[in-house]
């Protein structure tokens, strides 16, 4: 997945050069949230904030395709080994690219080049005299004429009062006890099902504790420098503590690194062994001076990021191969390492297909930068995590939308307001940043940049966020700008920089929030701005001192872009219906899937039988007989739909306040020249501030039919117009008498007292409701008419009103 277009990246003497690897992931299945946010997902946070930075950083990783495992996928699925291999890449690469983790190389551990440095490595280990020959019994099979590896090898489990029939060679899947293939009773060959018989074999060993002594000292030295996470040094020890034996490092299978001596020529080098290898060999894909990364330890810094099931492969297995071979490599210096991340209630599991997984989080729709932001805030660093829908929902309302996204759109949308639009407002700067001179001595301006401490890590990236919108309310900018206009700028200009703060800070957690991406739903932070996309924290460019004059960082003058909402409200029924889906395995799911698909099928059917009289598709009735009364409704001559039957009338926004029950309503108390004022719940809390909705005027369509939302009676609809992604009121001229009623030229008929919904007429005239490209609300091309002059809207052109 690397960049073709990007020139190739080296070490650079003088600067911090640092190699970063995640754990190669498997490439017999799709990866699941919990796969994801262990190894790419992390590993890509970091290595943004290192370019970010301005550090010299490349990261890498790829698919672990040799293996056991990869052999039995390909008997599962009929097909060959690359075959399968071919396939899983793919959907790995694929499900990366969508999660948007920006590696400077996503190889594969198949390649010419894994065989070449794999085998050197080999060789050096040889000449070294690192390695051991043994014998072993392994079983045979004399029917494939081959050994059979532990997930080859099925039969009766040994372990007292379990007996289970399809026991594997490594392990009971009822029981879960450890096992060897040769303790199997009626042992049988998952190919062929016959009997498979024990039989000698040799193999190569690495003899682990004669380096022992070199290992402990690598690994008492860098811990400690390079600030090891305690799960790491706890795995660790306790591999040290049992005391390091002699490992096997070759197999009887035809799917890996050839061994490349005669006596050895039929089989292939352990997983465990030629795995890590391939951080090296993918690197080798990325540049043919792969060695001047890792074969330089004085210029390069190692990190490595992983499960916890992976740390003694990278803390003594892949360091004591390194030493093994006598040669300056560079050693890893910080690994860090994640507990396991749950599903609601129970495990992640590729092999029984349980939980989401990295094409179901693309299918939701839900924006990736939410999937991003989830998985780092519930990032399982000292202890297992679980994920619930109910927590996703949480934060992404919570937090991105009433937190973050709310603080960036009050702040542009302000800027963004044409003081002159005819709202009768009279506040906004036309999109223009002003100048604020003063600002380093407006006191809670210089108190809030005090507050705005740069270190990595995203609940700082986020208090910020909170701090920003802490400071629009105690500043009452909307206040300021009629009493105080010079004060007004600094808070606008200053908050208008930690925007772009913002977007600096969370860019390696969410960076299609900061900058453009081809999976965005949404428009960018920067994009919004109207800034290039290029970010910078770099000490070197004096970027850290900026940020502590944030009234400094974006010049006045300067001409913003159209905000719009940063996120999207996930609704109850929301989670529900994906808690649903995704409950019980794959194969669950699947066999769900069938049986909806036969539903369908047969209701089809039943449907093709149903006896239809007309073209209209109404089903034959009985004819009345001639001396049968009409009833008063078939009497009664229907109704013309027009527009006069909606009663739209000027009101005003008495008191407001955030539903109790509800994070994305208001309920409002709208005076419309009645004796009390009709309650109305609205659903724009994250389009429009609170302090923004008190006393605007409004357009209400008063007869409706009330509706209860979330335990409040609604009264009336406030109309708006909208496009995808932005809504605005509309609103009539600031001379409306409040109660008049809102006019069509040409309609002078009486509205309906309610509005009978099974008539469906509000839905037949709302069709042909919308703002024109002069900004006035029409219904077809007839303007919202009071005696004060026709209504509008303040940015929306060819909006919908609803």
């Amino acid at each position: 997945m690397g960049d073709d277009q990007k020139p190739v990246k080296l070490p650079i003497p003088g600067k911090r050069n640092i190699l970063i690897t995640s754990a190669l992931p498997y490439v017999n299945n799709v990866p699941h949230l919990g796969n994801i946010i262990g190894c790419v997902l992390s590993a890509d946070v970091f290595a943004r904030y290192c370019r970010l930075r301005d550090y010299n950083a490349i990261y890498v990783c790829g698919t672990d395709e040799y293996g056991t495992a990869t052999e039995t996928k390909a008997l599962e699925e009929n097909c060959t080994p690359k075959e399968i291999c071919d396939k899983y890449h793919a959907i790995h690469r694929d499900v990366y690219k969508w999660f948007n983790i920006s590696f400077d190389e996503f190889g594969r551990t198949s390649s010419p080049q894994q065989t070449e440095v794999c085998q050197a490595i080999f060789k050096k280990l040889l000449e070294n005299n690192w390695l051991s020959e043994n014998t072993m019994q392994q079983l045979y099979c004399d029917t494939c004429s081959k050994f059979l590896a532990d997930r080859l090898v099925e039969g009766n489990c040994p372990t007292p009062g379990c007996n289970y029939d399809s026991a594997r060679g490594d392990q009971c899947e009822k029981c879960g006890k450890l096992l060897n293939p040769t303790e199997l009773i009626n042992p049988r060959c998952k190919v062929c099902a016959t009997s498979p018989r024990i039989r000698d074999t040799d193999h190569l060993f690495l003899e682990l504790p004669l380096l022992e002594g070199k290992l402990r000292e690598y690994i008492s030295t860098m811990s400690v420098a390079g600030s090891w996470s305690q799960n790491a040094i706890h795995a660790t020890n306790a591999w040290l503590k049992e005391g390091l034996r002699q490992r096997c490092i070759t197999r009887d299978l035809k799917w890996g690194v050839p061994v490349p001596l005669e006596k050895f020529k039929d089989k292939v080098f352990y997983v465990w062994f030629d795995a890590p290898i391939g951080y090296v060999s993918i690197t080798n894909c990325y540049t043919q001076e792969w060695e001047k990364w890792w074969k330089n330890p004085e210029n390069v810094e190692l990190y490595q990021f992983m499960g916890k099931d992976n740390v003694p492969f990278h803390t003594v297995m892949f360091p004591s191969t390194l030493i093994g071979t006598g040669e300056n490599w560079t050693m890893m210096k910080t690994i860090s390492v994640t507990e396991y991340l749950n599903y609601e209630a129970g495990k992640f599991s590729k092999s029984k297909g349980i939980g989401v997984f990295g094409n179901d989080a693309k299918d939701t729709n839900i924006p990736v930068e939410v999937w991003r932001y989830y998985l780092l805030t519930n990032r399982p660093e000292v202890s297992d995590t679980l994920f619930t829908w109910a927590d996703l929902q949480a934060k992404l309302n919570s937090e991105l939308l009433n937190n973050l996204g709310n603080f960036i759109n009050r702040v542009l949308s302000f800027v963004a307001k044409d003081p002159d639009s005819g709202s009768g407002k009279g506040s906004g700067y036309n999109s223009i940043v002003p100048d604020a001179p003063g600002a380093e001595s407006h006191l809670l301006t210089k108190a809030l940049a005090e507050k705005v401490k740069l270190k990595q890590g995203l609940k700082i990236a986020m208090s910020i966020s909170g701090e920003g919108n802490a400071y629009l309310q105690e500043t009452q900018f909307w206040k300021l700008y009629k009493e105080d206009l010079p004060a007004c700028s600094i808070v606008m200009k200053t908050s208008v920089g930690l925007v772009y703060l913002l977007a600096c800070l969370l860019e390696p957690f969410m960076p299609s929030f900061s900058m453009e991406a081809s999976n965005f739903t949404f428009m960018s932070v920067l994009k919004q701005l109207n800034l290039p996309p290029q970010l910078s924290l770099s000490d070197e460019k004096g970027d850290i001192v900026k940020a502590k004059s944030p009234w400094d960082i974006v010049p006045a003058g300067h001409r913003i872009g159209t905000p719009v909402p940063l996120f999207k409200e996930l609704k109850d029924e929301e989670v529900e219906f994906f808690r649903n889906k995704f409950a019980g395995s794959q194969a669950d799911r699947a066999d769900r899937a069938v049986k909806e698909e036969a539903e369908a099928k047969k209701l089809t059917e039943k449907l093709k039988n149903t006896k239809i009289s007309d073209k209209g598709g109404k089903k034959e009735k009985p004819a009345k007989s001639a001396g049968e009364p009409k009833t008063k409704a078939a009497a009664a001559v229907e109704k013309e739909v027009t527009i006069s039957r909606l009663d739209i009338r000027v009101g005003v926004i008495k008191e407001v306040q955030k539903h109790p029950d509800a994070d994305s309503l208001y309920v409002e108390k709208i005076d419309v020249g009645e004796e009390q004022p009709r309650t109305v719940v609205s659903g724009l809390v994250k389009y429009i501030p609170l302090e923004e909705m008190q006393n605007r005027k409004v357009c209400l369509l008063c007869n409706l039919k009330p509706a209860t939302m979330r335990g409040i009676k609604s009264q009336a609809m406030v109309l708006c117009a909208s496009t995808s992604d932005k809504v605005e009121l509309v609103e009539p001229p600031e001379g409306a008498a409040i109660g008049e009623r809102v006019t069509f030229p040409g309609f002078d008929g009486e509205p309906d007292d309610v509005l009978n919904p099974k008539k469906k007429v509000w839905e037949t005239l709302q069709v042909d409701l919308h703002s024109d490209k002069n900004l006035v609300a029409c219904y077809k091309d007839l303007p919202f008419t009071t005696s004060a002059g026709v209504c509008k809207v303040s940015s929306i052109s060819d909006g919908t009103i609803r």
